[in-house]
């Protein structure tokens, strides 16, 4: 059994460009598969206790749900994960407007987002690991952000069941820049994902208010259903009436990262499903983790046999913190000319009994 890649055609883009959709194999059995359009990863399967395998993450079979009705189910994400106040930000003493798509405020870089562009896609075949390479130029003025972004986001495969994600990207403006993954994660495959059980190694959170703007502190953990640094499941707590649960529905929230040290690769996340067994550990180089319990899910959206119900995945979006160009006492988002942003995270799956 050797790692393989495998191209197939994958329907067309409203503008009519062709897509694609690859499929990664590793010598564990794990299977990858990745579309073009919004660098998506459509279905993930990964073993459990007893090696059989499960598509554990939530996509559609054709491309057509993508264009309109996916809640940015396993895509890339940019040029900014999460929310900008009213769209709006000041950097270096100009006022800059972006699109607004979220209420009054900018979500996951706008309306037409890095998940809904076509990337140009190169596999890449190594003896230890099988990936694609996925590139997009985000011309200046793009959603109103200034300036020509070019990034790439590199999917690597090795057989240690670990999907590695690294990043890049260059301007030749300063812009704000905030890359992250929005795969729906179940590792049962299908239900509620409320038994999951799950660690996120952060002693403080961002609080929001009520349109999941950060409030500005942050906040510990410590007392409040929003502490995971010991295992807890997923609906231990998420109907405790808290008000940082009602503002985001339940779990939408940015966790401030325990780092080592400042852009380290270090594990922010644990989380097993009893049944199978399956483990997820996520591991990133993001000061930032968010979480959220998949409280907008209402069963009106299919794929791949799934119904996808109220709380039936849950993210894990490795990233800087909400609203960070308007919060300079957040980590920075801005990139410059001259300089590079470069990060990874990783997603390593196992089984336990």
């Amino acid at each position: 059994m050797e790692l393989t890649i495998e191209q197939e055609p994958f329907g067309q883009a409203p503008d009519g460009t062709p897509l694609s959709l690859y499929t990664l194999r590793n010598r564990s059995g794990m299977v990858v598969r990745i579309t073009n359009y919004g660098g998506i990863v459509t279905e993930l399967h990964v073993p459990d206790k007893h090696g059989n395998l499960a598509d554990v993450c939530c996509g559609f079979e054709s491309p057509e749900p993508y264009f309109k009705d996916s809640p940015y189910f396993g895509a890339l994400i940019g040029r900014y994960g999460n929310r900008i106040a009213k769209g709006s930000f000041e950097l270096d003493g100009k006022r800059i407007q972006l699109g607004v798509n979220n209420g009054p405020n900018h979500l996951h870089g706008g309306e037409q987002g890095f998940h809904r562009v076509v990337w140009q896609a190169v596999p890449v075949v190594g003896d230890l690991s099988i990936g694609l390479k996925l590139s997009y130029l985000s011309k200046d003025g793009e959603q109103g952000y200034p300036g020509n972004l070019e990034v790439s986001v590199h999917y690597e495969l090795n057989d240690a069941n670990e999907l590695l994600v690294r990043y890049h990207a260059v301007t030749d403006q300063a812009t704000p820049v905030n890359l992250t993954h929005h795969a729906y994660f179940n590792l049962a495959g299908h239900g509620s994902v409320l038994g999951h059980e799950l660690v996120i190694n952060a002693d403080r959170f961002v609080p929001i208010d009520a349109e999941a703007i950060p409030l500005g502190a942050l906040a510990s953990v410590e007392d409040t259903p929003f502490d995971f640094r010991s295992p807890h499941t997923v609906g231990e707590r998420i109907d405790d009436g808290h008000e940082q649960l009602a503002n985001g529905g339940g779990y939408d929230h940015c966790y401030v990262l325990n780092k080592p040290e400042s852009a380290m690769l270090s594990l922010a996340a644990v989380l097993r499903e009893p049944e199978s067994g399956r483990v997820l550990e996520l591991y990133t180089q993001e000061p930032g983790i968010q979480f959220y319990s998949g409280n907008f899910l209402d069963g009106s959206l299919t794929g791949k046999g799934w119904q996808y119900g109220y709380r039936g995945a849950l993210c894990l979006e490795p990233q800087h913190f909400p609203d960070s160009p308007n919060r300079p006492d957040f980590p920075n988002t801005i990139l410059r000319p001259g300089e590079t942003y470069a990060t990874r995270s990783l997603y390593r799956f196992a089984a336990q009994s």
